[in-house]
């Protein structure tokens, strides 16, 4: 009689996990050296809070890295393409591309929602779809091809996904709030803006930020959102308003 071989829950995890994260490099064409990398740039910190025992990293830290890198590969191709756009033109233009709307699109189209590691009340609560998270995803993953690939392979993999829209003309000049504030700011020459993150509060699938930014270290304005850039961007809109009403007085 055939003998059936049982494996570790944590095993089959693994395995599942693994298979998961081969069929998406499969997918996209690329490799990574290491795997641990692209795993922990999907792996959201309800599921790190979940496996405690386990050595898992949430994608906070590759988030970071990231939006510096999609910021850089933007403004270079973007520097390239236009050599007749003011200072000002680009950044709205640059702000359209790495806005949050525009990362969900971006990792939508690339299905990454389907690879999300996720903790159980996340998962219930609807994490996959949720906006803030996805965005985050498509940034811990470029932070990811970064450290794994280089910068090359991050313009590739743009040149493939974000930069024909560019060319397409999906891209409007509408500016963010935090964009206005800063030409707002810089017109009239008055100084250093500066944001920060006052406040985290609520678990990891209904998590509430509290920002505000300053300018000179004095503060202009606070912000609520569920996620850092809508806190941020909140602060921004209150700030704009300061200032208008500080000008007309």
């Amino acid at each position: 009689m055939a003998r059936h071989r049982y494996y570790p829950k944590n095993q089959k995890l693994q395995e599942k996990i693994k298979k998961q994260f081969q069929e998406l490099q499969e997918k996209m064409g690329i490799l990574f050296d290491n795997e641990k990398l692209l795993t922990q740039a999907f792996t959201h910190s309800s599921y790190v809070n979940e496996h405690r025992k386990k050595p898992y990293e949430d994608n906070e830290r590759l988030e970071f890295l990231g939006d510096a890198v999609l910021e850089l590969t933007v403004s270079k191709f973007l520097f390239n393409k236009y050599p007749a756009m003011s200072e000002g033109e680009l950044t709205k233009l640059r702000a359209a591309v790495v806005c949050e709307p525009s990362l969900v699109k971006f990792a939508n189209e690339l299905e990454f929602g389907n690879y999300v590691l996720l903790g159980k009340g996340e998962e219930m609560t609807g994490g996959r779809q949720r906006p803030a998270l996805l965005a985050d995803v498509f940034e811990a993953f470029i932070g990811a091809l970064y450290l794994d690939q280089g910068l090359e392979v991050v313009e590739k993999l743009l040149a493939q996904t974000v930069f024909p829209k560019i060319d397409d003309g999906n891209f409007t000049y509408a500016m963010d709030f935090k964009s206005q504030l800063q030409e707002l700011v810089q017109r009239d020459s008055q100084g250093l803006l500066q944001y920060q993150i006052l406040q985290e509060k609520g678990p990891a699938h209904n998590r509430e930020f509290i920002s505000r930014v300053l300018l000179n270290g004095s503060e202009l304005g606070t912000g609520i959102g569920r996620s850092k850039k809508e806190a941020e961007q909140k602060a921004a809109q209150v700030a704009i308003t300061a200032l208008t009403l500080l000008k007309e007085q």
